[in-house]
């Protein structure tokens, strides 16, 4: 029997791990997300490209529709995923002004979809664009979550200053998601198997499967890459573990605790060899226990790349996995 959730901890799913069904097309986007909240959990964190033809200016019409749909099934939406295109055509920079006019219609959209939240990669607004935003994010009480995943770390130069700027605006409306794809204790198993399928050095893939956090196996695979020796049909594939496989500890997350305010349970399988599933899921949940943690807790299934498997199957139990693994910690230390 998995132990009492916190309160403050709302576990989610992300249409995202639908991306396969919503593409196929085979019923409508919106009949596909409405249906998470029928067969999987109530709260959905909306990727709105997927779902809405008019993104980034959704008609009210389509955004209504789907607001009206969750709510007959219980259902809403927690956080959506925003976009900033900085460049217009023909590869013409943005203005500032420009870029809080492509931002605006979005956040109007969250709100009427009922979404308490947006989100954008960590440090693509910037402060001057986060100033503008705050009045907007206030009169419409949303919150802006900058993300942070795969290979971004706390400490990284290209996220560092980007937390300062959050910091410094001390703002609940501005806040931080974090994606546990940073937290890989070591690579999935089908992402091996899929890479055995290709006549890759076999010390190379020896030393990905065993020593994925060795700081020379980054090294080996930007090496690698450079060689020409990886085959152009994987290229997309293989910068999986440049960009989107992180590699580390949950404790590298404590300083930054109290600017957090959502979480992205990034699952590419659920194979739990060593742990390498479970383990980060319960060492963030000794975390969050211990600082008193509120906000989301998304699944997230970014394996679709190269798993075909039911994303409905997929999400219910790696969501029962979740929260064993994340509560485990927490019921422990009471």
């Amino acid at each position: 029997m998995t132990p009492e959730i916190p309160h403050g901890w709302t576990f989610c799913a992300s249409s995202f791990n639908w991306a396969p069904d919503i593409i196929a097309a085979r019923r409508t986007a919106q009949d596909t997300v409405t249906g998470i909240a029928d067969a999987v959990v109530k709260v959905i964190e909306l990727e709105p490209g997927l779902v809405w033809r008019g993104f980034p200016t959704p008609d009210d019409d389509e955004v209504d529709g789907l607001r009206t749909s969750l709510a007959a099934r219980g259902g809403s939406v927690s956080i959506v995923g925003a976009s900033l295109d900085d460049f217009s055509p023909p590869a013409q920079r943005r203005s500032l002004q420009e870029r809080l006019s492509f931002l605006v219609p979005q956040l109007h959209a969250a709100r009427r979809v009922g979404a308490r939240g947006i989100r954008l990669p960590i440090g693509q607004a910037g402060a001057d664009l986060l100033a503008l935003l705050q009045p907007f994010l206030h009169d419409l009480d949303l919150v802006l979550h900058e993300e942070i995943q795969g290979q971004q770390a706390p400490g990284s130069p290209a996220v560092e200053p980007a937390l300062e700027v959050i910091a410094g605006l001390d703002d609940d409306h501005i806040r931080v998601l974090v994606d546990i794809s940073m937290l890989m204790p070591a690579l999935p198993v089908t992402y091996l198997e899929k890479l055995r399928q290709v006549c890759l050095p076999k010390d190379f893939m020896a030393r990905l499967e065993d020593d994925w956090r060795d700081p020379a196996t980054l090294d080996a695979v930007t090496a690698l890459l450079r060689s020409g020796s990886v085959p152009p049909r994987i290229h997309t594939l293989f910068m999986n573990l440049l960009i989107r496989f992180g590699r580390s500890d949950a404790a590298e997350l404590q300083g930054i605790l109290p600017l957090v305010g959502a979480f992205h349970l990034k699952f590419w399988d659920l194979e739990d060899d060593g742990g390498r599933v479970s383990r980060p899921l319960r060492e963030l949940g000794g975390l969050l226990g211990a600082n008193g943690f509120t906000g989301t807790l998304t699944s997230e299934w970014g394996g679709h790349e190269w798993l075909r498997a039911d994303p409905t199957v997929m999400t219910r139990r790696h969501l029962s996995l979740a929260k064993e693994a994340l509560v485990e910690p927490v019921a422990s230390a009471v």
